[in-house]
């Protein structure tokens, strides 16, 4: 993983698309925040990168779909998890 500042900088972006489309995939409405829908997302995109290394994919010259898979449902679980607790906690 890049710790560099363009590292970085791609984490978020990546991240925000990841909320975004985890978001299309999730039933219903939520009540997200689009910046809880980009922390969500490079939490997502976080454990993605490292369950993918685990299942051992190789970095590809082309698009990673494990990676991509794993991402997003990762963010569908943590936005499930968010709203559940968040939920309970308003009423």
């Amino acid at each position: 993983m890049d710790v560099s500042v363009s590292g970085i900088v791609g984490l978020i972006i990546f991240g925000a698309v990841i909320g975004i489309l985890a978001r299309v995939v999730m039933p219903g409405r939520q009540s997200l925040s689009v910046l809880v829908t980009v922390i969500l997302g490079v939490l997502g995109a976080v454990v993605g990168y490292f369950a993918s290394a685990k299942l051992g994919a190789a970095d590809t010259s082309g698009v990673d779909w494990l990676r991509w898979i794993i991402s997003i449902a990762a963010a569908v679980v943590l936005a499930f998890g968010y709203e559940a607790l968040t939920s309970r906690s308003g009423q």
